[in-house]
């Protein structure tokens, strides 16, 4: 009888641990409605599916590709729309993600590398905040981490099919969310050079034909949604051009760089004369002057939302109020910090991502230094390098691009969990086997990064006690003192060994509960013991008043009128469609798409809607007069339009007034909503 092979129960603890993570309360996390609302459009019918359109008619898309929201239309279709059914996907991921560091760090550096790999990964903040929410990050990262399995599985077995099936994921990826995959191609391309076997013209031919599967599968999608009529498809949400390819390149691409599709940039006011409507058309009537700056450039509402059954998270908080210090709810530039070198280790950031940064710099060291004495690339180096070259790319990235959200950097967290549970064991050699300068890089690595996680914590100090940053200060000292001084004792420093990495990974462990402790924000998530501070989620800022505007008795109101509209209403965003639609099972036309300044529809075209009886119900909320961008359908709706009184829509008498009354006296982003109707 064959043997079987022991089960690792290490890995098998650190698996319950992600589990726990990313599937504790997940019904009562909320979730994010904008990919809500899509994937329960996506199940209605083929079309819709296939291009992610945020509604069931297929009126616009979301402002991602298809391929990872249709894991979430799969969930809703076998188990019914619910916040758990749209997390599921991304909670998978989560745990798979785990498990897949350990199967590709332990051919490399060994079980005990393999470990802390996954450990480390498990414990990161960010990571766990947006795996515990529908957006997409993370299936989007499980898919690079198979791609990367598969690279490993090209150099074992010396097999062009595994090259190609790793970039095919790599394209596949693209088709999530479009360029962020790529961040990972430099890493993809150095390791296959260096690891690669055979001479160097067949390594460039086999990556030349990877390059052609990568671009081949990338742009499928792109290739089919871009040349098929445009009256035949939706509209491509968040595209000024109506063009997957363009959406690529733009919104999704080099305007994050720029910070052009973030708050003020042109994403928030077109400042050109001229855009194309749905069906390609130029229309050259629009007046920049009318436009607003102000724009919804988030991805999302930044107010958490209750869930599906009412309940709102643990901690939730549903009113207004002020900002959280430092700016940590902000959005955009507010949210990431300043540009710059440092960026990384400023408040915003810090404790979401960076916490074992300095760790990484020492492991850059060591690899030198291990290069160096050993006067040759082992395989463990061209692993180590792999990393790097993942890691720094998305490093410069977010320390200079003008406009991302925070868990993005979620992308960061596989190559830091490997680059310290392998750097520490090859700190550890030098630790050991080493005398003079060398063998100082670990205890090094240990107190410095020590000092900055005290330092991470002390950002914070308004909402953790100072004891914490502290007590960190002296752990690492103490750490530091007993390695040199019982370096000879063998027994001794490997529990010193043990109980250090631990130490380094208390914070931020603590860092990764705080979602599931306080309740997260499920649009933008981030993690922080802030998120335990009332006004966490009181900003009066972008987006955060679909839940408000929804109110029952206005969808009481508009589905008693409904004569068998193509549409029940339609809104210039795309946060409010998602809300109606989440609540009734008939389409919700987001006229202006995510930022409501989409140039989807002319005025001609949306005269053309309501004579044909397609829509009669207007949502206008929010900026005022043609602050929505899009002005001009703002403009003929009040010109062609009856104003029904809010009376009639919201039996609540003193809410209205009090809107009303404090309407001069809000931000233009809270002002009270109006319904218009079209009678012909």
């Amino acid at each position: 009888m064959k043997s079987i092979k022991r089960v690792d129960g290490w890995l098998l603890v650190i698996v319950l641990i992600s589990i726990f993570l990313h599937f504790y309360n997940i019904g009562n996390a909320g979730s994010n409605v904008y990919y809500t609302a899509a994937a329960k459009s996506m199940t209605a019918n083929w079309k819709a599916f296939f291009f992610a359109a945020l509604d069931p008619e297929g009126f616009i898309t979301v402002d991602k590709p298809p391929v990872a929201l249709w894991f979430q239309a799969l969930s809703v279709a076998i188990f019914g729309v619910s916040d758990w059914s749209v997390l599921l996907p991304e909670a998978l991921a989560g745990v798979g993600s785990t498990l897949l560091i350990y199967f590709i760090v332990k051919p490399f550096a060994g079980k005990a590398a393999a470990r802390w790999a996954s450990l480390i990964f498990v414990c990161t903040p960010i990571f766990v905040a947006v795996a515990r929410t529908n957006n997409i990050d993370a299936i989007l990262i499980f898919t690079l981490l198979v791609a990367a399995w598969a690279l490993m599985k090209a150099i074992w077995k010396q097999r062009l099919s595994w090259l190609l099936a790793s970039f095919a994921l790599l394209g596949l990826g693209f088709n999530m969310k479009m360029l962020q995959a790529y961040m990972v191609l430099p890493a993809f391309y150095l390791f296959y050079w260096l690891a690669g076997k055979g001479a160097w013209k067949q390594r460039l031919w086999h990556l030349t034909a990877a390059t052609a599967v990568v671009l081949a599968v990338s742009l499928s999608y792109a290739v089919i949604a871009d040349m098929m009529p445009k009256d035949k498809r939706p509209y491509i949400g968040s595209s000024q051009t109506n063009s997957v390819l363009e959406l690529a390149l733009g919104y999704n691409g080099i305007d994050r760089l720029t910070g052009a599709a973030g708050p003020g940039g042109k994403r928030g006011m077109r400042g050109d004369n001229e855009f194309q409507d749905r069906n390609g058309q130029m229309n050259h009537s629009a007046d920049p002057s009318s436009y607003s700056s102000l724009s919804n450039p988030s991805e999302g509402a930044l107010y958490s939302r209750p869930n599906l059954n009412g309940e709102w998270p643990v901690g939730e908080f549903r009113t207004g109020g002020g900002q959280p210090p430092g700016g940590m709810g902000g959005i955009g530039r507010g949210e990431t910090g300043q540009p710059g070198v440092f960026r990384l280790f400023q408040q915003q950031l810090a404790g979401q991502i960076s916490w074992l940064l300095p760790f990484v710099l020492f492991t850059a060291v060591g690899l030198f230094a291990s290069i160096r004495r050993q006067r040759a690339i082992t395989p463990l180096h061209r692993f180590l390098l792999f990393w790097f070259a993942w890691l720094v790319p998305m490093a410069v990235f977010f320390s200079v691009a003008g406009f991302y959200h925070r868990y993005y950097l979620s992308m960061m967290a596989p190559a830091i969990a490997v680059l310290v549970a392998v750097g520490s064991e090859l700190l550890w050699q030098f630790y050991k086997e080493q005398n003079g300068f060398w063998r100082w890089l670990f205890p090094g690595a240990l107190l410095m990064t020590f000092l900055f996680e005290s330092y991470v914590v002390f950002q914070q100090r308004s909402s953790l006690s100072t004891i914490w940053p502290l007590s960190l200060v002296l752990y690492g000292l103490a750490v530091f003192c007993f390695l040199i001084a019982f370096r000879q004792q063998k027994k001794v420093v490997h529990y010193l060994k043990i109980a250090s990495l631990l130490g380094l990974l208390v914070m931020p462990f603590y860092w990764s509960l705080t979602p599931l402790l306080y309740g997260g924000n499920s649009s933008i998530p981030y993690a922080g013991p802030d998120l335990k501070r009332p006004d966490a989620y009181g900003q009066r800022a972008f987006g955060g008043r679909e839940e408000r505007e929804v109110t029952s008795d206005l969808l009481a109101y508009l589905e008693k009128h409904y004569n068998g509209e193509k549409y029940l209403a339609a809104t210039m965003r795309a946060n409010t469609a998602a809300e109606l639609m989440l609540k009734t099972d008939k389409a919700v036309m987001a006229m202006g798409g995510f930022l409501g300044t989409d140039p989807v529809l002319t005025t001609e075209q949306l005269a053309k809607m309501t004579r044909n009886g397609e829509v009669k119900y207007f949502l206008i909320s929010g900026f005022g007069r043609g602050g929505e961008g899009n002005s001009e359908l703002i403009q003929w709706i009040e010109t062609h339009c009856q104003e029904v009184p809010q009376a009639e829509w919201q039996t609540n008498a003193e809410t209205v007034k009090s809107w009303d009354e404090q309407e001069d006296e809000m931000p233009p982003m809270e002002r009270s909503i109006k319904l218009y109707e079209y009678k012909g």
